[in-house]
């Protein structure tokens, strides 16, 4: 079976979407392909969110940040789930994604913007971290290719309360 294909937005793509994207492609479910992207892309990636990727054993060279522009393109990946993780890129005007993919947002507090000692800002990444995993954990047991379009909306949806 095809892994779903899931594209983290945030507007910077630097550290919330860039751990669901490594998140997503690291699940020991192996049924998820996870991809990031923003709708203001920085020019790097926060050293706290590649440390976190480097962990997990995720192939960094290939980790960077990304418009969204460029999986609203026709020969981008088909994505199933469309999830945005901060608040600024959940109520900006996303492109049209092809495939009418299900969307939710599940909302993180910007961890960039934590003063403090780099271990107080290393905790704030890996509490993130671990908020993103829960949710992807309950999507990641649900029984996705049983339910319709609906109710994978819904389902996708509730996750973001956990």
């Amino acid at each position: 079976m095809k892994p779903y294909n899931i594209l983290f937005l945030c507007t910077h793509n630097s550290a919330r979407s860039i751990l669901g994207e490594v998140l997503a492609s690291t699940h020991l479910s192996g049924r998820f392909a996870g991809y990031s992207a923003g709708s203001k892309p920085s020019k790097e990636i926060n050293p706290f969110a590649l440390e976190i990727a480097l962990g997990l054993g995720y192939e960094i060279n290939t980790l960077r940040p990304k418009s969204w522009d460029e999986f609203a393109q026709p020969d981008a990946p088909k994505m199933d789930f469309i999830i945005t993780v901060c608040d600024n890129a959940a109520g900006e005007t996303c492109p049209v994604w092809p495939g009418n993919p299900a969307t939710a947002h599940w909302g993180f507090a910007d961890p960039s913007e934590i003063t403090g000692s780099d271990e107080e800002k290393r905790q704030v990444f890996k509490d993130i971290m671990t908020g993103l995993k829960k949710r992807i954990d309950f999507l990641a047991a649900l029984p996705i290719e049983k339910l319709d379009a609906l109710s994978i909306q819904h389902e996708l949806k509730k996750l973001a309360k956990i």
